[in-house]
């Protein structure tokens, strides 16, 4: 019974963290070993909790992973809509975009990268809530890192991420992911971040009507004003990149509806 309890004891505080903070996950289980197959694969760490994040981070790459931070709900949301990533671990509570919509927008974008929730709410209702938004697996706080170690070879064992393109077409329009260029018809393209994002979205939806709500779920924040014109100047900048001086526009509105991306 002593060895069971002391193996439930959270981390120690670290100096200069407070108490109300989300606790550290818990050291290492007895006698886990990692499965060595995973070895160079690349993960995703959204957190923004600096001790939590560095103590993951830490792990993970003595455990053999690539690991890539971000500290809020929008950054991870950018790096993770580039589909590069083996599996992404993401803290439900964030700044500025909440874990679960960061899935939820991921989902939108056909991501399917395997994805492991970290949540200090542990009732059923917020476990459904967390899978429901497109989450694969959901580990409470505390927990042990050997477990959600187990849990992340668990979830890549089970091929749930479907093989990524680096490259998106449509009709002459390319995008590279990679190099992060956009050429029409052979022309270099230059867009701003935002821009690229947003043809991003709207070329991975091609020749579906992609409504505002949508864009301003995936491309901005979920929480941004819906009145807003941000999305009509975006289009109207995009649609003068992509469309004017060649033959045949791609970009087209679809009144009362939204917008749509095909060729005609």
């Amino acid at each position: 019974m002593g060895d069971r309890l002391s193996d439930q004891r959270t981390a120690p505080l670290p100096a200069g963290r407070s108490a109300n903070a989300p606790p550290l996950p818990r050291s290492g289980g007895a006698g886990y070993r990692p499965d060595e197959g995973h070895r160079g694969m690349k993960i995703l760490l959204i957190e923004d909790d600096r001790e939590a994040a560095e103590y993951l981070i830490k792990a993970l790459t003595e455990s053999g992973y690539v690991v890539d931070h971000a500290a809020e709900g929008r950054d991870g949301l950018f790096l993770g809509s580039s589909g590069s990533y083996d599996a992404v671990i993401v803290d439900r509570m964030l700044p500025g975009m909440d874990g679960l919509s960061v899935i939820a927008a991921l989902r939108a974008a056909e991501i399917r990268t395997p994805t492991l929730i970290l949540s200090a709410l542990g009732a059923v209702d917020d476990r459904v809530k967390g899978l429901r938004a497109g989450g694969d697996d959901y580990l409470v706080k505390p927990y042990a890192f050997s477990e959600l170690l187990a849990r992340l070879e668990a979830l890549m064992r089970r091929g749930t991420a479907a093989p990524q393109t680096t490259k998106l077409r449509v009709a002459d329009l390319e995008m590279d992911l990679l190099s992060r260029s956009v050429r029409r018809d052979g022309q270099m393209i230059d867009l701003l971040p935002r821009e690229f994002r947003l043809l991003e979205y709207l070329m991975r939806h091609a020749g579906q009507v992609v409504t505002r709500t949508m864009l301003l779920e995936s491309v901005w924040d979920y929480h941004f004003d819906p009145q807003t014109n941000v999305i009509d100047v975006h289009i109207s900048r995009l649609r003068q990149k992509i469309d004017k001086g060649f033959a045949k526009p791609l970009l087209h509105t679809i009144r009362g509806a939204g917008y749509s991306l095909r060729a005609e």
